[in-house]
């Protein structure tokens, strides 16, 4: 046997030979692992999300009123009929969308705008230690905690004419009205709605952003205070630009939460939700399930998927490009 021979013979029975063969699988099983691991959210994401959105798209290409509800798959295609009734602002379905759409844009840049306003302010001001500031902390994310029905329904009996506490206080106690306010109808229900969002969505705004002043060193107020700056001075100079990743995905997922937003209005105002208070997540349950035309509310889902996918995408691509600037 030669010396060559030899050698490939101890190489084929050496302990390492073996070895090698059980590294490479030990290494499968690591690399696969998460993708098992992730694979029953997956499948959950398919069937809870994605399958009744590719279903809804369908519907919107079909004639789908209350002659085909128990058979909706024999529902005539409709083609863009659908689309185009819904886009049509001189007859009465897309005139009745468009000022839908216009309330829920008002409603969504004051309430995202309030929301982030108080939020910080109360984030940045609660970072000094003091005594009860876990309490307070504590306290102020009841709101965000709470059930929304239990939330909202609680804001209903507060907003009642006669014997709620809203005129209770504002009538009765301050005189700051000639008489009691329709809160639930009418133009006052817009701010009504605008007040139960604000009150349930700041304390998000707080948690994020104390999450995100925790990563500022305290250094930097120091070296600023020695150099004379000011307390607003320090907020603007070194709070704020500090912030500027938290506050990105802050206000985007606040506008998404709130632009969707279908609890709250349903809860507060029933099926039927005032003129002032018409958000598009609620004209949308009405055009399908009061009217029962589903083609023209799958449409209408549609369009203001694809309207929130355009503002999603401009704003990161604006936040994206302002982020470069300021890194070079």
């Amino acid at each position: 046997m030669t010396t060559t021979a030899l050698k490939e013979t101890v190489r084929e029975t050496s302990p390492g030979a073996a070895r090698e063969p059980r590294r490479r699988t030990g290494w499968i099983r690591r690399v696969s692992l998460p993708y098992l691991l992730l694979l029953p959210a997956l499948l959950l994401e398919l069937l809870v999300h994605l399958v009744p959105m590719v279903i809804g798209i369908v519907m919107s290409f079909k004639e789908l009123t209350q002659f085909y509800i128990r058979d909706w798959g024999t529902a005539p295609w409709s083609g863009l009929d659908n689309y185009r009734v819904s886009v049509d602002f001189d007859a009465p379905v897309g005139k009745a969308l468009l000022h839908s759409f216009t309330v829920t844009v008002g409603f969504t840049l004051l309430s995202v705008g309030l929301c982030w306003l108080i939020g910080t302010a109360t984030a940045v001001f609660m970072q000094d230690t003091f005594r009860g500031r876990g309490l307070l902390r504590a306290l102020f994310l009841v709101p965000y905690a709470l059930p929304v029905y239990t939330a909202v329904i609680t804001w209903v009996f507060m907003f009642q004419h006669d014997n709620g506490l809203v005129n209770h206080v504002l009538h009765d106690q301050l005189h700051l009205t000639d008489e009691r306010s329709f809160w639930l109808i009418g133009d006052n229900s817009f701010y009504a709605l605008l007040t139960v969002s604000v009150w349930k969505g700041w304390p998000f705004a707080f948690l994020i952003v104390t999450a995100g002043l925790q990563n500022i060193p305290r250094e930097l107020y120091e070296a600023a205070a020695l150099d004379g700056a000011g307390m607003w001075q320090q907020i603007r100079r070194i709070t704020l630009p500090s912030l500027r990743p938290v506050n990105q995905v802050l206000v985007l997922v606040l506008f998404l939460w709130t632009f969707n937003d279908f609890n709250t209005p349903y809860v507060l105002f029933g099926k039927s939700a005032p003129e002032a208070a018409d958000l598009i997540s609620v004209h949308i349950y009405q055009s399908s399930f009061v009217t029962w035309n589903f083609g023209t509310g799958s449409a209408m889902s549609v369009l203001l998927l694809l309207f929130l996918l355009v503002v999603t995408g401009g704003y990161l691509l604006f936040t994206s490009r302002g982020r470069r600037a300021a890194d070079v």
